[in-house]
């Protein structure tokens, strides 16, 4: 693959020599697995995987160490029983903070970077902020692909930059957010994700939560037949993670039901699929709560985050 990078011609070439995207369908698939209905046996299941998935996630203006330190103990303990989730998502400046409240839990720190969430800034100030949240102790970086020379078609500038936060990471893994609700057409999704892929992505994210639409099922499908016929194409596996506008344990279930049919098992753990949410939690436990006791726990019995 790596002469396919040498131009950008040659990138312009393969990415727009890969197989159309028919939206009609990629949008029936999605509703007709949207609605299939999960027996109680298997719902039960799908809740406490969907747990061991989420990035549990704040990213405001207005976060604080207390807030950081509070979500950092639910992810280790969500409550009702619940397993904990797969990472804890910040800014940089508080990824040292979340790594010292998760030592020895096994949960993940991620922390965004690269000028999140616009990425508009110079490679270096943008390299300077991965450094420093590897440094602080992220175990996992969240970047934030170069939309404006996506969509002009400077796809080697997108790709030396992936490359760049690559090596800046060093061990850490690295999730690449396309920001799909400004790439328009679901082309241009499948070629985002193997541009990402092809630049050394562990990782290829929907979102940065903050653009509307973040993720749905349409976009989420065609970046898991990326990492599907990216394996097959290189033997390397590619996680998933959409993230944004997934607040239900019905949302989180429907993905779940998305991987198995498009992926296939081997995307069903924490390792290759995540799911990126500040508020799904809750209603997870709820959910959860509910199949347990038979009765249903409204929020007050929840910690809100």
């Amino acid at each position: 693959m790596n002469e396919v990078a040498a131009s950008d011609a040659s990138l312009r070439r393969f990415l727009h020599g890969l197989p159309g995207v028919d939206e009609v369908g990629a949008n029936a698939r999605a509703a007709m697995l949207a609605s299939r209905s999960v027996k109680a046996d298997a719902k039960r299941q799908a809740i406490d995987l969907a747990i061991t998935m989420i990035d549990l996630t704040t990213l405001e203006g207005q976060d604080t160490p207390g807030k950081v330190r509070a979500l950092c103990a639910k992810a280790r303990h969500p409550g009702f029983g619940a397993p904990p989730v797969a990472a804890v998502c910040v800014y940089p400046d508080l990824a040292g903070l979340a790594a010292a409240e998760l030592h020895g839990s096994g949960i993940k720190v991620a922390s965004v970077a690269t000028a999140f969430p616009s990425g508009r800034a110079a490679l270096d100030v943008k390299l300077a902020d991965v450094k420093s949240a590897v440094a602080a102790g992220a175990d996992e970086v969240d970047m934030v692909i170069d939309r404006g020379a996506f969509l002009s078609g400077r796809y080697r500038a997108v790709y030396e930059e992936i490359g760049a936060v690559r090596a800046a990471c060093g061990g850490a893994h690295l999730k690449v957010i396309l920001e799909t609700g400004e790439l328009g057409a679901l082309d241009n999704v499948r070629r985002a994700s193997w541009l990402a892929m092809l630049a050394g992505a562990d990782f290829i994210k929907t979102s940065t939560g903050k653009v509307s639409p973040a993720a749905t099922l349409p976009v989420t499908l065609v970046m898991l037949e990326a990492v599907r016929d990216w394996l097959a194409a290189t033997g390397r596996h590619v996680g998933v993670k959409p993230a944004g506008g997934i607040r239900t344990a019905k949302d989180a279930i429907r993905y779940i039901v998305l991987v198995h049919e498009t992926a296939g098992d081997e995307w069903l753990n924490a390792r290759l699929f995540r799911i990126g949410a500040s508020s799904l939690l809750n209603d997870l436990l709820m959910q959860r709560a509910r199949m347990e006791t038979g009765r249903y726990s409204g929020p007050d019995y929840v910690t809100m985050d």
